[in-house]
């Protein structure tokens, strides 16, 4: 088995991901992801901004970040079994037009000049709920467009999609919130959102065999089962979910250090979080270029590097230098959660898969709510900077512990 894993990951990384585009399939939903990514990342800056104009507060900061990923927390096992069980391109339907509808109304709120910030918490849950059923049918969904042979290839491409967005999207958003406003930023997210459900709606896959009837509980129980008995699984997981839960505050807290530490404004705010996008789109870049016999340890490596640049990150009180450091933090950030996912997808059955995966998005995804809403108590009173040095430092701890307990 492992031989065989080798072989798929080894390959040169160019060509192996320009052939993952001959998939047809993969070519129209790879194209309205990227578009709906785009507007995702501008709604995200816009928002973040939105909530500190009206507030002035980094708790409400935390908590609207809670109230968006609370749900992957709670609801990612259920839609594991609901990914494993029913089409999955019908439930990406479902999933993009709640997130849709819900940019549109927040959209409208916004341009009304009506929006407090309990409708933006209310909204940012109606959209991890959705969410948190969208991750994991989206990433056990990816093997039926591209197969068992290049879905490693997939992986780093989607990873790649990610965070091209990620680094061109909060860049734009600083400044339409300056020269338009955050709801116009919200109105285009909407609109958005059409192109994945075009691309869903054009697409073809080749239907998966049925599956033997089954409780859902009974599936909730083998998944749960399987992560947590499978040493190689659990370890990665559990580093992956203290990362998150440690590290990623810097991304709630970002509205704080654009304004308060850095004295920037929406535009200083954009270039930020596209510094971050920047390394993170190295990182997937990267991780598609690393040997097989050296993906084991890239979880590791790459958690202890993400935990360091966090730390230098939250002393630098120049806007330069803080863009410069925030680069380190993407890479590793993502160079981690790219090799869990692969290692992860390379020995999980496709039976298993969707669960497989609900538990990897609520150990990236779900550990943000806690981070964001401790995260912002913590910086209310002993202010930001230390808030992330702190956590940045447990980071690196648990990378190198996890690692000498392997």
């Amino acid at each position: 088995m492992n031989d065989g894993r080798e072989k798929v990951i080894a390959r040169p990384a160019r060509p192996e991901l320009r052939s993952v585009f001959r998939h047809r399939a993969y070519r129209l939903f790879f194209t309205g992801q990227l578009i709906s990514l785009l507007g995702f990342w501008i709604q995200a800056i816009a928002q973040a901004w939105l909530v500190y104009r009206l507030s002035d507060s980094p708790l409400l900061l935390g908590l609207v970040g809670f109230a968006n990923q609370v749900p992957v927390l709670l609801l990612s096992p259920f839609a594991g079994v609901v990914a494993d069980r029913l089409e999955r391109r019908r439930v990406l339907f479902v999933t993009q037009g709640v997130m849709m509808t819900s940019a549109f109304v927040l959209a409208a709120l916004t341009l009304s000049h009506t929006v407090e910030v309990w409708h933006i918490v209310a909204l940012a849950f109606v959209s991890g709920t959705a969410n948190a059923f969208d991750v994991p049918t989206r990433q056990s969904f990816t093997i039926e467009m591209v197969g068992r042979q290049d879905l490693p290839l997939a992986i780093a491409a989607n990873s790649i999609m990610f965070n091209a967005a990620r680094l061109v999207g909060p860049a734009i958003a600083g400044v339409l919130v300056a020269a338009v406003g955050e709801g116009w930023c919200m109105a285009l997210n909407g609109v958005s959102y059409l192109a994945v459900l075009t691309s869903l709606a054009l697409l073809r896959v080749e239907r998966q065999p049925p599956r033997p009837p089954s409780h859902p509980l009974a599936d909730l129980r083998e998944g749960f089962i399987y992560v947590s008995t499978h040493r190689e699984t659990r370890t990665l997981l559990l580093l992956l979910a203290g990362s998150s839960l440690f590290g990623t505050a810097y991304l709630t807290l970002m509205p704080v250090f654009a304004r308060d530490v850095l004295h920037g404004g929406s535009d200083a705010l954009g270039f930020l979080m596209a510094s971050v996008g920047a390394g993170a789109l190295l990182g997937a870049i990267g991780i598609s270029r690393v040997p097989a016999k050296l993906m084991p340890a890239m979880p590791f490596v790459s958690a202890v590097g993400f935990g360091l640049a966090l730390v230098a990150f939250s002393q630098s009180t120049n806007f330069l230098l803080s863009m410069a450091l925030l680069v380190p933090a993407g890479l590793g950030m993502m160079g981690q959660g790219v090799s869990t996912n692969t290692l992860l997808q390379s020995s999980t059955t496709d039976a298993l898969r969707g669960r497989v995966m609900a538990y990897y998005v609520m150990a990236f995804i779900g550990m943000v709510p806690i981070s964001s809403l401790v995260s912002g108590w913590a910086s209310h009173y002993v202010g930001a900077p230390l808030t992330l040095a702190i956590g940045g430092t447990v980071v690196a701890a648990l990378a190198v512990a996890s690692y000498l307990r392997r």
